[in-house]
């Protein structure tokens, strides 16, 4: 055990042993806020919702993709492929906001398309702010004019977005849309990009700085879940054993599969967020390049969750695909679970050799924690729950900056960094940075190798777990003050 009277000394002694040292504002920054704000979210304002409105292909979901920088709306050149109120986290000039993209409003919608439209009012109803989107190449339709009373009567405030703006000749169409008096129309090509930059900045303009609609999105709440793995290792006969018959969607509104929606499943005592990728699987048989879109299913099901579970054919061979869906989740600095799935099939032999295939081609994750299930008869799925969990915990883990500099202190006086070119670096100081994932941020005298680096992050591993997390270990390499 270590005595934290001890800790605290070391590092106050040093810190004040970087004062001799050139520090830059950001590492100063750094320094300062180091051991605080790793609990702000709890307090952290609401932020403003922005709705995106239109009728049927304005263009409204490229819109989204457009503003949050990655493509995760689903688009395809046909009216109504959007059916939900999906939201997703934007942010503009260090404004964060959450943007909510919805089906096409239509007058005297019937069945599922009634339905997309009470949809889309909700989500006017519970905007701070709305994007009206109308096709500029097609001009006001009586069906804009509708939307126009029905923004009118919310009494939310409105930016008018003329949307297929492609060059200059189309800006004397959008200029014909003041005849909605709703204010100047911003005209852009949310497919190139033309004009988005204005519009945003006259949405900040009338945009709160904390909603006025808490809890109509709320980003807490259970933990978030993927589910990936290369096509056909079992992905859907396991989300369908674990959610059994009673399977609950967010929004249980007809046609719901077109989009991401994520799934509630109750897991050993807990709710569980299961992050769905359902919605892009429909596009893939009708065009080229369907590992294109795998890879992109998967990007987008990763970037949502907090944890994702690998899953791998165990009586296939390690697939290449297999390991790049694993780095995959340790480049976007997500924890991490393996699951084996059809162990029940496998015999001694071939377990033998999969324990081999797993040290190869896997070693790069030997931290991760694994569970050997069978997806299709249930066996052993409980055991990714405390896989979870740990994953989880260890990705919210936070190392007391004395013990981080105690702990480093002793490992450098047994093993130091080799002396190159007759100098050898010093570390001087070692900061936790954040968690989710962790990430330490090293200050030292001069270069550490990369070989020395892996060291340290193999002993910080060895010392403080983090089973089931990646870890980053930077290095700011300082000079000495010129006296």
């Amino acid at each position: 055990m270590s005595d934290p009277t001890q800790d605290e000394s070391v590092e106050n002694a040093l810190r004040h042993g970087l004062d001799e040292f050139e520090l830059s504002e950001e590492d100063r920054a750094l320094l300062d806020v180091d051991g605080i704000g790793f609990d702000e979210q709890e307090s952290e304002p609401v932020h403003p919702v922005v709705a995106i409105i239109g009728r049927p292909n304005v263009g409204k979901s490229t819109l989204v993709n457009r503003i949050i920088g990655r493509r995760e709306a689903v688009v395809e050149d046909v009216p109504g492929v959007t059916r939900d109120r999906v939201a997703y986290d934007a942010e503009w000039s260090g404004r964060p906001f959450t943007l909510v993209d919805t089906g096409g409003w239509e007058v005297d919608a019937q069945g599922i398309h009634l339905r997309v439209a009470e949809q889309a009012e909700v989500a006017i109803e519970l905007a701070d702010a709305v994007l009206f989107v109308v096709d500029a190449t097609v001009g006001a339709t009586d069906t804009d004019e509708a939307v126009v009373k029905l923004l009118r009567r919310s009494k939310k405030p409105v930016v008018l977005l003329a949307n297929k703006v492609d060059d200059q000749r189309t800006e004397l169409e959008a200029a014909s849309l003041w005849s909605f008096g709703l204010g100047q129309p911003w005209p852009v090509s949310a497919l190139h990009g033309r004009g988005t930059g204005d519009a945003l900045d006259a949405l900040l303009e009338v945009l709160p700085r904390e909603s006025a609609v808490p809890g109509a999105y709320q980003r807490g709440g259970p933990r978030r879940v993927a589910l990936v793995g290369r096509p056909n290792v079992g992905k859907s006969s396991l989300l369908n054993k674990l959610a059994g018959e009673e399977r609950v969607v967010v929004d249980n509104v007809a046609g719901t599969t077109r989009d991401p929606v994520d799934e509630y499943i109750e897991l050993g005592g807990k709710t569980w967020r299961f992050v769905d990728t359902a919605g892009i699987r429909r596009r893939v048989h009708m065009t080229r390049g369907a590992d294109f879109y795998a890879s992109l299913r998967t990007q987008t099901a990763i970037e949502k969750a907090e944890v994702a579970v690998v899953l791998i054919d165990s009586e296939d061979n390690i697939a290449e695909a297999d390991v790049r869906v694993v780095q995959q989740v340790v480049d976007a600095g997500r924890s991490l679970v393996l699951a084996f799935n059809k162990w029940d099939l496998l015999d001694e032999e071939r377990r033998h050799y999969l324990e081999r295939e797993i040290e190869r081609d896997l070693a790069f994750v030997a931290w991760a924690p694994r569970a050997n299930i069978s997806a299709l008869t249930g066996r052993h799925v409980e055991r990714l729950v405390p896989a979870i969990e740990v994953a989880l915990d260890s990705w919210d883990q936070r190392v007391p900056t004395g013990r981080l500099n105690a702990f480093l202190g002793e490992v450098v006086a047994g093993h130091p960094h080799p002396v190159r070119g007759g100098k050898q670096p010093r570390i001087l100081f070692a900061t936790q940075a954040s968690t989710r994932p962790p990430r330490f941020v090293i200050f030292a005298s001069g270069f550490i190798e990369h070989g020395y680096r892996r060291f340290l992050e193999r002993r910080l591993r060895e010392q403080f777990g983090f089973e089931g997390t990646p870890i980053e270990v930077s290095v700011r390499v300082r000079e000495k003050r010129k006296r």
